[in-house]
């Protein structure tokens, strides 16, 4: 406000010391345009080239076209005032229907408040900073980006190189202010922020760049965002290199306004911006787009004979280009209602503001402007909401004397290495696998870190606390050089990490404590100092807790967690009459059980199948004593098929190892679990109101209190000898009934003193030890991976074994829970006795089957053969009767009924010789058929 009333006071003085004019008369087919540039800026210089060549190429192009832009081109030598008196000129005296410019957004601010007013609409193309919002300049269009539209761009760029911090380096003016909000939010989506920002003055000389850059070199922090004009970033990149800060290990990244200009700047400049990452809008080519360069170059250097030869045309100028073409256009397709414009209406005591007139055809001039969309030079020109709708951004990386491109982002898409004819890839991504690889300052291609230590700093300073186990960590004084000296496991690992880090780290050790001093400050009050800033990292057996973390960021841990308690323990007897059957589980009982009977049933049935004789006949109580008691027999019932014997001796063989497991685990209970814990539950001890000890200066306290013990029944204790003493009194003696700590304390005092107490739990959660740091401190992530590195190793058990005793004592009087023995711990055995068992007995009852078998087959093969004999004999005697028949018959009756008569009668006769002899005794009535030759007798 109170530059716009220093511009309103110049105005005036402008008005009053300015004669009237003429105004040019308006013929119906000139449409009048103001233009306000800074013809002295290279972005004034490639603006007024590229609208100037677009009002010719539009009507040549139009031959029909019923009006014609005439420019009216105003220098506004980059002053605020000159610009406003330049558009107060040109909106009186010409009666411009449209403003093209200004360039500066300091210029558009109050010129954007005369188009407003006048309703004629203000369109810049070079105006990016989001300070002019379309709801309060509704005639202001910006036919460029918005500022804000990149910050998300260059956000998706750190976070997939893994940034934490960055340093915005800007112009202290709109332009370069403007953009900070919007970067800081950005920052904050992705975890990233900015730890000091460098402005940079309009007034600033080189000696001034230089000391902010060296005050730049001396931070941590080697990722920049640079958003200044081209040319101050000139400058700037110049100086920089300069000061070595163009080499491996820095971060340099660009915002569109200076990667748009990139082809327009000097070789040197650009030469100096070497390994420079940009985010530029992207312009595809286009047969179009090469042959306008050419006409742009001969007649830019036409114009500006004594600029250097060097300059290219840019997107501002393209965005120029098409801005006036989109003019031209929809001052075509508007009707003019009047030639005159309506003047404002004067009030009392009335400014020369009065004799600026309103616009008739403003609003549906904007209108047109607004809905126009055509592919012009620049690519899709959209400015749909009065603002020029991006399709893509482009990642660029400075190379020599040119650039080379890396990448292509979106708002829908975010970061994707190539475009292809549907567009960018439709998975949206923020990985650095998706770009090409860049070439870093230095020409290293190796990603950098993001920070660095300061050559020239001061040592790391690190803060340490003295431990009631000095196991973990213990300090002293140097007494000729008074500097802390510290050891412990803690201190182990700490510069084990150290040693570790991919660049050297130095560091001093500051005690927040000594070893002389028997109050010891609190933990909380110990991590805080690193939030006070007076430690860089504080390391110690320092717990992880949520109330730590809202000041201070952790490493992973490099210890177990849990918090449990110690307790003495007393002498257990055990009066269960039942106690004999406790060594074997239930299942355990019942298998062996099922197990015995089977296998008595299959031995019962493999000797009755071999034909025992003391199991034949009926089922008796003697076969049921043999049957359950089949390994007592007498002399005479032994047993006496082989597979029986087989399966008895794997069973027997089973039931020694169950005897002999039965055996250890009973008088394991009878004997070694004779100890158990005086209490197994804390809150058994806070309802009972018994006295508990903790750490002194632990969180312990706090979650004691939470848990509901009265500040009464807490105690604190210093040191190991002090809670043995404590546990030994018990607590109606001035002692404490347990002790609760966290569970690296509880094995370095069991390895101690281990005789009569034990460890009952973990009772809560913790994240165990770590070492605390600043918030986002760049060191996080290094010391963390390092610490990583140590407990996956070899390196974190050399370390215990220095400070914690291997060979304490904690195990021998450790409570045993001997667990009864369950059928599955002799699932083998079982599965080997059975699988033998059913075996015999399958091979028993297919032996069985088989001979069966083989005895019916003799029976019948006896049967045959008989009867086979029978009919030989009984042939042989029909021919000898036949013969005998021939020679006498007669005789052969007599001899015949002789041979009935002396043959012997025997019981085994059969049938078939019963009827041989009844067809001895008569035989068939042969019939004698002549021969062929032979007289048949009649």
């Amino acid at each position: 406000m109170e530059r716009a009333s220093q511009s309103i006071i110049f105005l005036l003085l402008i008005f009053s010391s300015t004669a009237a004019q003429n105004t040019t008369g308006n013929s119906t087919n000139e449409f009048h345009v103001g233009v306000i540039l800074d013809l002295g800026s290279l972005v004034g210089k490639v603006a007024r080239t590229s609208v100037s060549l677009a009002v010719e190429d539009f009507y040549a192009a139009c031959q029909n076209c019923t009006r014609k832009l005439v420019l009216h081109v105003r220098d506004s030598a980059g002053n605020n005032v000159q610009a406003a008196s330049a558009a107060i000129e040109l909106l009186e005296n010409y009666k411009v229907q449209a403003i093209i410019g200004p360039q500066k957004s300091s210029e558009a601010a109050f010129i954007s408040e005369l188009g407003n007013t006048t309703r004629v609409p203000i369109v810049s193309f070079t105006k990016t900073s989001p300070s002019v919002t379309s709801d309060a300049m509704p005639y202001f269009v910006r036919a460029t980006l918005n500022s804000s539209v990149q910050v998300d761009s260059i956000a998706s760029l750190i976070k997939a190189y893994g940034w934490r911090e960055v340093v915005p380096v800007y112009d202290d003016t709109d332009y370069g202010r403007g953009i900070l909000p919007h970067l800081i939010d950005a920052l904050q989506q992705i975890d990233a922020r900015i730890p000091y920002r460098s402005v940079i003055s309009l007034s600033a000389t080189s000696e001034n760049i230089m000391q902010e850059l060296y005050k730049l070199r001396m931070m941590q922090t080697r990722v920049f965002i640079v958003h200044m004009s081209s040319t101050r970033a000139s400058l700037l990149f110049t100086k920089a290199k300069e000061a070595g800060m163009m080499k491996k290990g820095y971060v340099w990244i660009t915002t569109n306004g200076l990667a748009n200009m990139i082809d327009s700047l000097d070789p040197s400049v650009i030469e100096a911006m070497n390994g420079v990452i940009g985010v530029r809008f992207h312009v595809p080519r286009s047969k179009e787009l090469d042959s306008f360069s050419i006409r742009w170059n001969r007649m830019y250097h036409q114009d500006n004979p004594n600029e250097s030869p060097f300059n290219k045309l840019s997107v501002v100028g393209l965005w120029g280009y098409d801005t006036v073409w989109a003019l031209a256009q929809a001052a075509e397709n508007i009707r003019v209602l009047s030639n005159k414009n309506n003047r404002l209406q004067s009030t009392k005591n009335s400014t020369c503001l009065e004799s600026l007139a309103v616009s008739t055809i403003g609003p549906q001039l904007l209108t047109e402007i607004v809905q126009n969309k055509f592919r012009g030079l620049s690519g899709n020109f959209d400015l749909t909401d009065r603002q020029l709708q991006v399709s893509a951004l482009q990642i660029i990386n400075v190379v020599g004397r040119s650039w080379r491109h890396i990448g292509f982002w979106t708002l829908k898409n975010g970061l994707s290495r190539q475009q292809n004819q549907n567009g960018l890839e439709t998975t949206r991504s923020t990985s650095m696998l998706n770009l090409n690889p860049v070439i870093w300052p230095g020409e290293s291609t190796e990603i950098p870190r993001g920070w660095e230590l300061p050559a020239g700093g001061n040592k790391l300073r690190v803060g340490v606390h003295t431990s009631a186990y000095p196991e973990f960590i213990r300090t002293s004084k140097d007494p000729v050089t008074s500097a802390t000296r510290a050891s412990g496991l803690s201190i182990d690992i700490f510069e084990e990490a150290v040693k570790k880090l991919p660049f050297a780290l130095s560091y001093e050790y500051e005690a927040f404590d000594t070893v002389d001093t028997q109050s010891t400050g609190s933990y909380n009050d110990f991590v805080y100092q690193v939030y006070l800033q007076r430690y860089d990292i504080a390391i110690g057996d320092i717990t992880i807790r949520y109330n730590r973390t809202l000041y201070v960021d952790f490493t992973i841990p490099y210890t177990e967690s849990g918090v449990a308690m110690i307790v003495p323990v007393k002498e257990k007897v055990n009066n269960n009459m039942w106690i004999f059957s406790k060594p074997l589980s239930k299942g355990m009982w019942f298998g062996s059980i099922m197990f015995f009977i089977y296998t008595g049933i299959v031995v019962w049935l493999l000797e009755r199948l071999n034909g025992n004789g003391y199991l034949h006949g009926p089922f008796s109580l003697k076969q049921l004593g043999i049957l359950m008691f089949f390994s007592i027999f007498e002399e005479k019932e032994k047993l006496e098929c082989f597979l029986s014997r087989i399966v008895l001796l794997v069973w027997m063989f089973v039931l020694l190892v169950l005897a002999s497991s039965y055996t250890a685990s009973f008088a394991s209970m009878l004997t070694v679990q004779q100890l158990s814990p005086t209490v197994t539950d804390i809150h058994e001890l806070q309802k009972q109101g018994e006295y508990v000890g903790f750490h002194r200066g632990s969180y312990i306290e706090g979650l004691l209190e939470d848990i509901g013990f009265d500040r009464s029944r807490i105690r604190p204790y210093d040191t190991p000898e002090d809670f043995h003493s404590a546990l030994s009194k018990e607590g109606k003696y001035g002692g404490v009934a347990a002790l609760v700590l966290e569970v690296p304390y509880i094995k370095l005092f069991l390895a101690k003193y281990c005789k009569g107490y034990t460890m009952v739990g973990p009772i809560y959660k913790s994240a165990g030890f770590a070492f605390a740091l600043p918030k986002r401190s760049p060191l996080l992530t290094e010391i963390s991976r390092a610490i990583l590195n140590i407990t996956e190793g070899d390196s974190i058990i050399q370390i215990e074994k220095k400070w914690t005793d291997q060979n304490s004592c904690q195990n021998e009087e450790k409570i045993a829970d001997s667990d009864a023995i369950t059928f599955g711990n002799f699932g083998g055995l079982f599965l080997l006795t059975g699988f033998v068992t059913t075996c015999s007995l399958s091979i028993a009852l297919l032996t069985n089957h088989y001979k069966k078998g083989q005895q019916k087959a003799g029976i019948n093969m006896d049967d045959q053969s008989q009867y086979r004999h029978g009919q030989q004999e009984e042939n042989e005697h029909i021919q000898e009767e036949d013969q005998n028949n021939k020679d006498n018959e007669g005789s052969n009756d007599i001899e015949n009924q002789a041979t009935i008569i002396s043959m012997p009668h025997s019981p085994n006769t059969n049938t078939d010789q019963l009827h041989k002899i009844t067809r001895q005794q008569h035989p068939p009535i042969m019939v004698h058929k002549p021969l062929i030759g032979e007289t048949e007798l009649a």
